[in-house]
């Protein structure tokens, strides 16, 4: 099993605080990757809200390239962010990590933010199809005010290694995960958490219903379904279909991924709406186990469960700062000062919706909402 940490505060706070968690639950990574993923930045990034992020690691010959093509459509670079590496034995270091703020294409300035949203997530796949062959292009994100990392090795060592102690990189919303390996070979887009559109999500289980899910999303007719790397991607994507392209409020992913037998669905006001949703997404199911966390673009972060609950997961914490977290041990790190019988612990049928800043929890019940 995996470990997931996630904290979403009122204020700025280090991913630190993050890696100091997973450590607390050590036992349930092996060291073999760990995956940071920023939103709504602050530090040296505050000021830069407004442009989009590239985020990922090349060899110098690929950064070369990822300039060439980002001037050739028209992106300026604002700004690079470069972690300041301390190299350690049993890290394999890259020639180049990074950051890249850039400024929108001319001929897009005045666009609306649906086509700007496609013009990121085209460019994030072209440059990820440039680098796949040789490795030398490994684009994680391409979005307004997040900012992904990722590197084989163990939480704490790879903080020292990133330098996350000195660079002054602060986020209000941070996903990490201790990855513990489960494929034959580390592959670095198989590393959590995974990001699309605005849509972020890490996952701690095993998709047996991953290759249903996957025809179903690539069916689609939508660019970004793509890649697949690891079974747990498509979690992620699905939140983007349930939400984005559908429409539909964040608690209907859980009906999607987790639906209602039919007698449970009885009596309900919203029944024959459940109902078509559970015949025509049926290939969406999830099977498990799986405990999944994420955020959507406006901030919200939950923590949801798979029907058969194998997976741990607990949230808790206070008004301005709660953690999402694998074990409570995670949570006592991040949120010392709180009230502990206030914790959850969420079953088969929940999930667990923090607003935007932190400001409240709540558990939303699929047999009670």
């Amino acid at each position: 099993m995996c470990r997931l940490a996630a904290i979403t505060a009122s204020e700025y706070f280090s991913p630190l605080e993050n890696v100091y968690a997973l450590e607390t639950m050590k036992e349930g990574h092996d060291g073999s990757g760990m995956g940071l993923m920023l939103k709504d930045l602050g530090g040296f990034a505050e000021p830069l809200k407004e442009y989009p992020v590239l985020s990922g690691i090349c060899s110098n010959d690929g950064l070369k390239r990822i300039e060439d093509y980002m001037l050739a459509q028209g992106f300026r670079e604002v700004h690079m962010w470069n972690p300041v590496i301390k190299p350690l034995p049993g890290v394999d270091k890259k020639d180049c990590y990074f950051a890249k703020f850039y400024d929108y294409p001319v001929s897009y300035k005045e666009k609306p933010w649906k086509e700007k949203e496609l013009l990121l997530l085209g460019t994030r796949l072209a440059l990820r199809r440039m680098g796949e062959s040789d490795e030398s292009i490994v684009v994680f994100s391409f979005y307004p005010d997040v900012i992904t990392l990722k590197e084989v090795g163990d939480p704490l060592q790879l903080a020292e290694y990133f330098g996350l102690d000195r660079d002054g990189l602060k986020a209000r919303i941070v996903l990490a995960q201790g990855r513990q390996n489960t494929n034959y070979a580390i592959n670095l887009y198989a590393c959590h958490p995974f990001f699309i559109q605005g849509f972020g999500t890490m996952t701690n289980g095993e998709n047996t219903a991953f290759v249903p899910i996957r025809e179903y999303l690539m069916s689609r007719g939508f660019q970004g379904y793509t890649g697949y790397q690891s079974d747990s991607e498509v979690f992620t994507h699905i939140l983007h279909y349930t939400v984005n392209r559908l429409g539909f409020p964040l608690p209907y992913y859980k009906h999607i991924i987790t639906p209602l037998k039919r007698q449970e669905m009885e009596g309900r006001p919203d029944r024959d709406a459940l109902l078509l949703m559970r015949q025509s997404m049926r290939m969406l199911v999830i099977d498990g186990p799986n405990c999944v966390i994420g955020f959507t673009p406006d901030g919200t972060c939950f923590m949801v469960q798979d029907s058969k609950k194998l997976r741990p997961g607990a949230v808790g914490g206070r008004k301005g700062k709660y953690a999402l977290m694998s074990e409570e041990c995670g949570i006592d790190k991040a949120v010392p000062e709180r009230d502990r019988s206030e914790d959850i612990f969420p079953m088969k049928y929940d999930m667990v919706i923090v607003s935007p800043g932190a400001q409240e929890v709540k558990v939303w019940n699929q047999l009670k909402n």
